[in-house]
């Protein structure tokens, strides 16, 4: 296991709490650089990146979706077990939190998402989803069995740290605020600070990307159902047409972002779902749409939201027809916006850079995606980051939520070093000032 080196983690990070006890600085800004290295290192050794591998597999060939991951979460059990480390569940039905430390402040979490998404997997290899019409096309499977692999480090020297460490593996990423659940069921009650990542197509192996401040939009869905009168499609004075009504309550929300929105204040309104009429020559009753919403602040969406619901409702009305509208279909919840901490943001560049190399820790645009992370970032600091697995040795990579999404698992150590690197020290850095004696005070 590089056992020297593993020696000189733990005992780097001996010193480095002993610093804080002590008016004696005992080690210098290169040897605390050297940790996330060390970390590294460690998670690249077969015994720990075999491992995540194997995890990685068995989730990607049983994908389960939002909030029925039972089986998923039964293995991460398991291996939490195997490592000694407590842990509470259920916790939002299907997610667990897990506990490496102390047990006392300071508290710092580190999250992965479980989900999978309804579709079928095209790649052909030999770990395919053996669920029909679902596959992990979004890397939650990675992101598990980098969390795990973070775990299985860090229990290592649980008796080292200087606080708690606190592991969320979280359901239902996917639409249905997994994230919201595991607040509301008390997941980071004490917690000070909370880290997730997200593997990326888009970035070269060994960088990340991310920025302070809004960092993905806010999200939200809706479904309109545009009822007229359905008839003859050649007698069409007899009918009331929702098809017509439909298209012009499209034309009209696009003019939302083009003539509403300010130009620097990036927006979308997409309408990605049409469902009317089985006929060609029949007009139906009714059509439904349905779309997606984002913004990054939350006056704007909550302006658009707001637009969406009086367009549907008065350009159906032009059309004598009626419309309802709901912003909760399929139980999908609204996402707030993502805002990175500014304070961490810095302190991710520096142990990102001590790992990688400045160079390779990428600042980027806002994104228009969106990730329920962001119910965790409005309540406590967070800090969301990208985590390149591009290789182009190794062929193109498609972006996530495509059937032929695939993962590079030489990804799996550096998530895994990356999570263990910043809690560890964030803990060190964030020691309670020892409380005075009345001794001290005379």
């Amino acid at each position: 296991m590089g056992l020297s080196k593993w020696v000189f983690l733990i005992f780097a990070i001996h010193l480095f709490v002993a610093k804080h006890i002590s008016s004696n600085p005992v080690l210098s800004p290169d040897e605390l650089a050297q940790i996330p290295v060390n970390f590294l290192d460690v998670a690249k050794k077969p015994e720990i990146r075999d491992w995540m591998i194997d995890i990685r597999r068995r989730i990607h060939e049983n994908p389960e979706l939002g909030f029925e991951e039972f089986e998923t979460s039964k293995l991460i059990r398991a291996e939490l077990d195997r490592l000694g480390i407590s842990y509470n569940y259920p916790v939002a039905v299907t997610g667990i939190v897990g506990f490496i430390g102390t047990g006392e402040p300071p508290f710092v979490a580190i999250r992965a998402d479980m989900d999978a998404l309804a579709m079928e997997e095209r790649v052909e290899w030999e770990h395919k989803s053996k669920v029909p019409g679902k596959m992990h096309a979004c890397g939650h499977d990675a992101h598990v069995a980098m969390l795990l692999g973070a775990a299985k480090m860090l229990q290592e020297y649980r008796h080292e740290l200087q606080g708690t460490i606190v592991l969320v593996f979280q359901p239902a990423e996917e639409g249905s605020g997994g994230a919201k659940k595991m607040l509301e069921a008390g997941a980071i009650k004490n917690v000070d600070a909370i880290f997730g990542l997200h593997v990326s197509p888009a970035h070269h192996i060994g960088v990340v990307a991310s920025r302070p401040g809004p960092t993905l939009s806010g999200s939200g869905f809706f479904e309109a159902i545009i009822s007229g009168k359905g008839g003859h499609a050649a007698l069409p004075q007899h009918t009331i047409d929702p098809i017509l009504a439909a298209s012009n309550v499209i034309v009209s929300l696009q003019h939302l972002v083009s003539r509403e929105a300010d130009p620097l204040d990036s927006q979308v309104v997409t309408i990605a779902k049409f469902q009317g009429g089985g006929a060609f020559n029949v007009i139906p009753d009714s059509v439904t749409i349905g779309g997606t919403f984002r913004a990054f602040s939350k006056e704007s969406f909550a302006q658009l939201k707001q637009r969406i619901e009086e367009v549907v409702s008065a350009q159906a009305s032009v059309q004598r027809c009626n419309a309802t509208i709901n912003f909760n279909a399929d139980n999908k919840i609204i996402y707030p916006t993502t805002v990175n901490d500014k304070d961490l943001h810095e302190y991710f560049q520096i142990v990102a850079g001590n790992m990688l190399g400045p160079q390779n820790v990428r600042e980027i645009q806002p994104v228009m995606g969106a990730e329920d992370f962001s119910f965790f970032a409005e309540v406590i600091p967070g800090y969301f980051y990208f985590l390149g697995m591009k290789n182009e040795t190794q062929g193109p990579l498609e972006s996530g939520h495509s059937p032929y999404f695939k993962v590079n698992e030489d990804v799996l150590p550096y998530g895994a070093a990356l999570h263990a690197s910043l809690a560890t020290k964030y803990l060190l850095q964030h020691q309670p000032s020892p409380k005075r004696s009345i001794h001290d005070e005379l």
